[in-house]
């Protein structure tokens, strides 16, 4: 089946569901928050949920790296099968959870074991996918995860009408269940040679990985990227993490209904951002090798006045229109992130590269997710999301200047 011409396309939509649960796990927390602090009551502090979410940034984000040079020697399809029946796993387990200390470690290990997913599941596409279809791919790929974001969104409706402990416990059920249909279905493609005829030690192992990460820092093209990748971040989790929290306090709504809608209405812009965005950058690299970076620039246009409606908008509509436009933007700026990456990068680097450039925009979406936490306990939350266009600023004009590739497709 590996060599039919439908092959790279189900690995696609095979790992499109693998996309939707990894966000959908992890972004359920985000909306049933008023059903769980009725049981912990640790959570109807802002700043206690912040650190919540938080601590599978940091995590996610310093182990991002590493499962991306695990995934650059070893067999990938390996790592997302066993990523997934992890989180989900820990998914399953929060359904039991009856403290705030509970949650915490809790999320930390969802932390490490979602980390493993990304840099692999994406450097798997990309080899799969290497002519006209590389961001179209990957667009179709990333809308998963906005939906993953958008049926987030209903885990406050599911949590009202039945119980939080329930939600937790069918989501990582179904996670469990479907890792062992991808044991099945899906298959490794590595367009380089790993050397496996020796066993290497630990210490000859360690060094190859260095080697790897001497090669991504001596690119000074890459320490741009790393700036474009983790600017627009901080907006970007402070949507996902903390929108749902602002549509409620601004439009005075319960969260059952604040938690969907900013959700939805950001997951599906988002999903037309990543289809377009992708569609239009696999036809303009090909007339132009600034293509794809045009394309994910004009993106995040789109987040700057999205951000000041989001930030100063004085009505329903025009705080939806922000929600809309942000997720639209952030959707071609994402899909292009990848295909941009393999333009400078060649196939034994990029999860260890992807892996890096998480570790810059997670660790940016922490920070930021702390600080809004402590800005809404001061009120001052809407402000402070519309001042995050600056960050977007600056890195729209780097990307413009600095970047400059050479190639559709480094291949060595």
């Amino acid at each position: 089946m590996q060599n039919k011409n439908f092959y790279p396309w189900l690995v696609v939509g095979l790992l499109w569901f693998v996309a939707l649960l990894n966000y959908l796990d992890r972004q359920m927390l985000s909306t049933m928050k008023p059903s769980m602090m009725v049981d912990i009551a640790e959570l109807a502090k802002a700043e206690n949920f912040g650190r919540l979410m938080a601590i599978f940034l940091w995590i996610y984000a310093f182990m991002s790296p590493i499962s991306g040079m695990i995934a650059d020697r070893l067999n990938r399809k390996w790592m997302i099968v066993g990523s997934l029946f992890v989180w989900s796993g820990v998914t399953l387990a929060m359904g039991y959870a009856k403290t705030f200390d509970q949650l915490y470690v809790l999320r930390a290990v969802m932390g490490v074991s979602e980390a493993f997913y990304m840099p692999a599941g994406l450097a798997l596409i990309a080899d799969y996918h290497q002519g006209k279809t590389r961001s179209l791919a990957i667009g179709v790929h990333l809308s998963g995860v906005y939906l993953g974001q958008a049926f987030g969104g209903f885990g406050a409706t599911i949590a009202s009408n039945f119980s939080w402990h329930g939600t937790f416990h069918f989501f990582g059920l179904v996670g469990i269940v479907y890792s062992l249909v991808l044991l099945v279905l899906v298959k490794e493609k590595k367009t380089y040679i790993v050397d496996k005829l020796q066993k290497l030690t630990f210490g000859e192992e360690f060094s190859i990985a260095m080697r790897s990460l001497a090669m991504l820092f001596g690119n000074i093209t890459f320490w741009i990227l790393l700036f474009y990748f983790a600017a627009p971040s901080f907006p970007g989790w402070a949507v996902k993490n903390w929108l749902p929290t602002l549509y409620s306090d601004t439009m005075h709504m319960d969260m059952a209904m604040a938690g969907p809608l900013a959700t939805i209405t950001t997951a599906l812009s988002s999903l037309l951002g990543v289809l377009s965005g992708g569609y239009i950058s696999d036809r303009w690299v090909q007339k132009n090798l600034k293509g794809r970076i045009y394309t994910g620039v004009i993106g995040l246009m789109f987040t700057i006045p999205a951000l000041f409606l989001l930030g100063y908008g004085s009505s329903f509509l025009l705080i939806l229109l922000g929600g809309a436009f942000f997720g639209l933007g952030f959707g071609m700026f994402d899909v292009n992130n990848m295909p941009i990456l393999c333009q400078f990068v060649s196939p034994r680097y990029r999860a260890t590269g992807y892996g890096i450039m998480n570790l810059t925009g997670i660790s940016a979406g922490a920070l930021i997710t702390t600080f809004l936490g402590k800005s809404a306990d001061a009120g001052n939350m809407r402000h402070d999301f519309a001042m995050l266009s600056v960050i977007v600023v600056v890195a729209i004009v780097l990307q413009l200047v600095v970047v400059k590739p050479k190639t559709i497709n480094m291949t060595e």
